[in-house]
């Protein structure tokens, strides 16, 4: 299957780090190598990128290595195809916009006869069954609403169209309207969260060590999302399948300290 990346923070904040590991999955410690796509949001705005290359051996992703874009939120995806052939426009994350924001959305696992849903004004430029299923939400979303709810109603909502999609197949997803970050576990997703006091991390996929008592200030408060543990020297906590977590600010809603989620 695929690999997702997904940060969440309270200050924007650079993903260099993590993104190097999943990027090596591209093609080289793993087999994802059908294309990969980052998107980091800037306020309301979403800057991306995609190709359809290996990260591994990507111009594009060795640029991204280089060039510290800080973020609040950040979904990335490395791909490997099952569904839909290996193209640009069947990279993720997806991005339309609905109510005035950008949504992005990435995936991995397959859903059985998810093209039989009825799609509304969105529609997939691709043929993945991932871009699909993000096309029906949106169109459920905006049946519910003509404008943009509060964080905690789209909260449910998103939890309720998960949990149909969880019902045909393997949904492991990230998604985010700017404000938070979704994170639905069909089968393996896992969480850390990096606060106070912070300690050194090495990467699983490359030699690279970094102290974060050095990067960070008291206060940050940074939550990463992943397939499979990019680090092997922190605690990343498994979710159950059919869990769905919204993290705003680094931690999820209703918890205040990130406690229980690693570290």
């Amino acid at each position: 299957m695929c690999e997702l990346l997904g940060m969440s923070a309270n200050v924007p904040t650079d993903i260099r780090f993590s993104f190097a590991g999943l990027a090596r999955r591209g093609g080289e410690t793993g087999p994802h190598q059908d294309g990969w796509g980052i998107a980091f949001y800037e306020g309301r705005g979403c800057r991306s990128f995609h190709d359809p290359e290996p990260s591994a051996r990507s111009e594009i992703a060795r640029l991204l290595r280089q060039y510290p874009i800080k973020s609040r939120i950040v979904i990335a995806h490395v791909r490997r195809a099952n569904r839909g052939r290996v193209t640009l426009e069947n990279t993720h994350p997806f991005s339309r916009e609905l109510w005035g924001r950008t949504f992005t959305f990435a995936h991995n696992g397959q859903l059985k006869g998810v093209k039989r849903l009825k799609l509304g004004r969105f529609r997939p430029v691709g043929t993945t069954d991932s871009e699909h299923a993000f096309c029906w939400m949106l169109g459920r979303l905006e049946e519910r609403w003509g404008a943009l709810p509060k964080p905690t109603r789209l909260d449910g909502a998103v939890r309720e169209l998960c949990a149909e999609l969880h019902g045909l197949g393997v949904f492991n997803m990230l998604l985010s309207d700017s404000r938070t970050l979704y994170a639905h576990c069909g089968k393996r997703l896992c969480t850390l969260t990096r606060r106070a006091p912070f300690g050194t991390a090495t990467l699983v996929d490359e030699d690279w060590r970094v102290d974060f008592a050095h990067e960070t200030t008291p206060d940050d408060i940074v939550t990463v999302v992943a397939t499979r543990p990019l680090t092997r020297d922190e605690s990343w906590t498994d979710l159950a399948p059919g869990e769905v977590l919204a993290f705003r600010l680094g931690v999820p809603d209703g918890d205040e300290t990130g406690a229980g989620l690693g570290g």
